[in-house]
């Protein structure tokens, strides 16, 4: 895990670090930016943490797919990180958006949205925090996208003649 701030405090008996201004956390693929983040560690050395975003504004994440040319992207007023569970909570004004191929594919608010890095699988949750002038009952909104059909496979090589023996040689020149 790679972080840049302007500022951390660390306390090495609790193993807890603060960072702040400008904070960037890189993880692999996993990138995380705001403006204040509190990171643990625990015992068995897994890192959970919480960013914040600067006052009235959000917080940040994006992450690459395995495999796949797609990105998932959110933003929320904090964001809490679980190494452990591999839960990534979008806490207040939050939203999830995934990019096929840089183009914007799939997106969805509400007050909660929890995504499971390891199983892949998120769920949002509605409520007061998610209330907008646009959304002035908190309820969850999702835009949903058709995959995009897949290519048709190309068609098959005819199969080439097998070998055959040869009845005679033919002289050395």
């Amino acid at each position: 895990m790679l972080i840049e701030a302007d500022a951390l405090q660390h306390d090495q008996a609790g193993q807890v670090s603060v960072f702040t201004g400008n904070v960037v956390i890189t993880q692999g693929t996993l990138v995380l930016r705001g403006q204040r983040a509190e990171l643990r560690q625990d015992a068995q050395g897994n890192q959970s943490g919480v960013l914040q975003g600067a006052p009235g504004q959000r917080a940040f994440f994006r992450q690459q797919r395995p495999g796949l040319n797609e990105l998932l992207e959110g933003e929320a007023l904090r964001i809490e990180y679980d190494a452990a569970t591999g839960n990534l909570r979008l806490v207040d004004q939050a939203v999830l958006r995934r990019l096929r191929d840089g183009a914007l594919s799939d997106q969805a608010s509400g007050s909660l949205i929890v995504v499971n890095r390891l199983t892949e699988r998120f769920t949002v949750d509605g409520g007061p925090a998610a209330r907008t002038p646009e959304n002035p009952a908190g309820r969850v909104r999702a835009l949903i996208t058709p995959r995009p059909a897949a290519a048709p496979a190309a068609p098959a090589a005819p199969a080439a003649a097998p070998l055959q023996t040869s009845p005679q040689l033919e002289p050395r020149r």
